[in-house]
């Protein structure tokens, strides 16, 4: 973990071991933690400016979802994910997430869009910041937020264990460029299309989205992924 880490601390809008798990998540997710390297508890809860009890326990979490391994009498690594794994993880959100967007767009009260907006937002502001760990949580929040419209919360739940298992190593290199801000606005465009009932463009947007994460994000050709996810999912 380098001097420049967006770690920040942390406040107890929820439980702390909560907390430090979410932020743990993406850390490792952004590549902030890297692939293969062991991180000791007491280095991590001083980064987080809490105790070294809530992120042994976070680990412990993340141990059993698969994200990091335990390292007697050193601390955890970071689990290393093959491209062969990114390859299916990238298949099995394309051929779910599109078609339940474009499911869901009708089903979005519009009293809910300004808030899905400013979370929206959010994920610009954090974009601009080159923010990684906050930009990724808030960007995962509002994927499955959308997501729970659909009222199916074995979905959401896979899409954010599916989610969990990606590495975007790519994202600093994109924060420093500013297309990581560039991807960010699609989230916006994305809600002036839910806004607007535009069920066909946000399914095509999903597409490109997650493509993005594929390939923009950590190395792979996004295009030829995002055409087989829509040609997958029934695209109309």
């Amino acid at each position: 973990m380098t001097s420049s880490s967006n770690f920040t601390l942390l406040t107890k809008r929820e439980s702390l071991r909560e907390t430090v798990a979410h932020a743990l998540r993406a850390a490792i997710i952004s590549g902030e933690m890297e692939p293969g390297v062991v991180y000791s508890a007491p280095a991590l809860s001083a980064r987080f400016g809490v105790s070294a009890t809530p992120v042994r326990e976070a680990m412990l979490d993340l141990v059993r979802e698969g994200m990091v391994t335990s390292v007697p009498n050193k601390g955890f690594r970071v689990t290393e994910v093959s491209e062969a794994d990114l390859d299916h993880i990238t298949e099995l959100r394309l051929l779910i997430e599109p078609p339940t967007i474009r499911r869901v767009v009708p089903l979005v009260p519009r009293g809910d869009l300004p808030r899905l907006r400013r979370m929206a937002d959010e994920i610009v502001d954090f974009a601009e910041r080159k923010d990684l760990v906050r930009y990724t949580e808030a960007d995962r929040l509002f994927h499955l937020e959308l997501l729970g419209y659909s009222g199916n919360p074995r979905l959401v739940e896979t899409i954010s264990r599916l989610r969990s298992g990606t590495r975007l190593l790519g994202l600093a290199a994109l924060a420093e460029t500013g297309e990581l801000r560039e991807s960010a606005e699609e989230h916006l465009v994305l809600m002036d299309l839910i806004r607007d009932g535009d069920e066909r463009g946000a399914f095509a947007l999903m597409n490109r989205h997650i493509g993005h994460v594929r390939g923009k994000w950590a190395g792979a050709h996004e295009e030829a992924l995002a055409g087989g996810g829509a040609e997958g999912a029934g695209a109309p």
